[in-house]
């Protein structure tokens, strides 16, 4: 299992300058945020559970920029019924990465139950044409190689530790900030 943080960095690895990034409320984006602060990146502030809708959002409307979704187990679990709205759409340039750690780290570290089930079969079942569950570094790489360079909708599930980093800024932008840097990265 990796932290998470190591995960982002992989995924940023494979972020290009053209491409817009997603990320749930919480740890994720305050370490997205430490990591590769920038305007093609939004994050969500506030309302756990709706990166995915964006991001289905963003696929649809800018289908010349590849999206990536980064969330959470939990933020995922709020919103199990956008996974089939996504897979009915289906579009080739989303890259939806659930990084799982079967808490809610951000609002204390309860558990949340996707220790009892799968994300990834969940998302297949759901209809996503292509999904992976990767446990390490080198698995994320080659799962990440064959989701960039794929031309359909991907998930990838990545089982993350628990690793909370001491004093992690938060996202320093206001929400207007944010909207403002986001809607010039959007542009073709």
């Amino acid at each position: 299992m990796i932290a998470r943080y190591q995960a982002i960095e992989r995924i940023l690895s494979h972020v290009q300058s053209n491409d817009l990034v997603v990320s749930t409320t919480g740890m994720i984006s305050r370490e997205l945020f430490s990591l590769d602060d920038r305007p093609g990146n939004f994050y969500m502030i506030g309302s756990m559970g709706l990166a995915s809708a964006m991001g289905l959002g963003l696929a649809i409307q800018a289908p010349h920029k590849r999206i990536f979704v980064l969330e959470g187990d939990g933020s995922a679990l709020m919103s199990l019924g956008t996974l089939p709205l996504i897979a009915s759409e289906g579009p080739p340039n989303l890259v939806h990465v659930i990084l799982d750690n079967e808490v809610y780290e951000s609002t204390g570290g309860q558990a949340s139950i996707s220790s009892r089930f799968d994300l990834d079969q969940t998302a297949t079942s759901a209809g996503y044409p292509w999904t992976r569950r990767v446990d390490g570094i080198e698995e994320l790489e080659s799962a990440l190689m064959e989701a960039t360079n794929a031309s359909h909708l991907s998930l990838i599930l990545v089982k993350v530790g628990i690793a909370p980093i001491e004093g992690i800024p938060r996202v320093s932008h206001t929400p207007e900030e944010i909207r403002d840097r986001f809607k010039t990265a959007v542009q073709p």
